[in-house]
């Protein structure tokens, strides 16, 4: 990976219109500051699972600085938008809640490639995401902050592809294991991380954390940004990185399904009032 290509200071923030923030996308977007601003922790994890291969550790550490440097982008934003938005303290609660495991020494996908099958599921998904926010918005500085980094989490996902294909050489890893690990990871999208960071960046000081609850209001507001287009472009990607065709007929039926369920989950959270969190 190349060194970092842009800082904060490239980010035109005089262009920050007030009048155009949309309060449903700044509530995602303080979430977002989080977990982007938390992947140290994911590095450390990667480091430990691949700890006699200094190249990849080497450019793990670079990702990981990198993704930082996305929280804190959409941190300063979310500062901007909303001043009274305390991002250390959101910072601080969502750590104080929510941990990964770093001290693992084997990954949790069963193998290496596993883990960096996972890793390019994780990195396209996130640049579709922002894509879609993107697309979504019509805040000049939000929309110049998700295409830098949806830019980013793109060329992110082609490094973790170049070393998912090392990998494969020399570890014996089927077509369908890859296939089930994409799938499971992308099932993980409505996993506690996502949820507690909604939470510690948006709730009231006093208020307990309600998985559930928490949930269905960052996933009510995600699924409804989510571009068709985008959805497309991610399938293939993740076609490719589970060693399948990206233009064939799994990869348009994988689209075609996941953006119908985002759609009917977004319906049907909608109609559950999960927009009132």
């Amino acid at each position: 990976m190349s060194d970092k290509h842009w800082s904060l200071d490239d980010i035109a923030w005089d262009r920050f219109d007030r009048t155009r923030v949309d309060p449903e996308l700044l509530k995602i977007a303080k979430a977002a500051a989080l977990v982007e601003f938390n992947s140290g922790d994911y590095a450390d994890y990667l480091c430990n699972v691949f700890p006699d291969d200094e190249t990849f550790k080497a450019e793990a550490r670079r990702w990981a600085g990198e993704e930082v440097q996305h929280g804190e982008a959409l941190g300063r934003w979310a500062r901007m938008a909303d001043p009274d938005f305390d991002f250390d303290g959101a910072m601080e609660r969502f750590r104080a809640g929510f941990r990964i495991p770093v001290d693992s020494t084997t990954s949790v996908r069963g193998s290496r490639s596993g883990e960096l099958v996972a890793r390019c599921i994780v990195e396209v998904g996130t640049s579709s995401y922002y894509g879609s926010l993107a697309d979504s918005t019509e805040e000049p500085v939000f929309k110049e902050i998700c295409q830098r980094i949806a830019a980013d989490e793109l060329r992110h996902y082609k490094l973790f592809y170049t070393h998912l294909r090392r990998y494969l050489e020399h570890e014996n890893i089927s077509r369908l294991r890859r296939f089930l690990i994409a799938v499971g990871r992308m099932q993980e999208t409505e996993d506690d991380e996502l949820a507690y960071a909604y939470y510690a960046a948006n709730a009231p000081a006093d208020e307990p954390y309600d998985r559930k609850r928490w949930s269905s209001a960052y996933m009510v507001r995600a699924y409804g940004y989510y571009k068709p287009m985008r959805v497309q472009r991610a399938s293939a990607m993740i076609c490719k990185a589970a060693g399948l065709s990206a233009q064939g007929r799994v990869a348009q039926l994988m689209a075609k399904v996941a953006y119908g369920t985002m759609r009917r989950r977004h319906r049907r959270l909608s109609r559950d009032g999960a927009l009132a969190a």
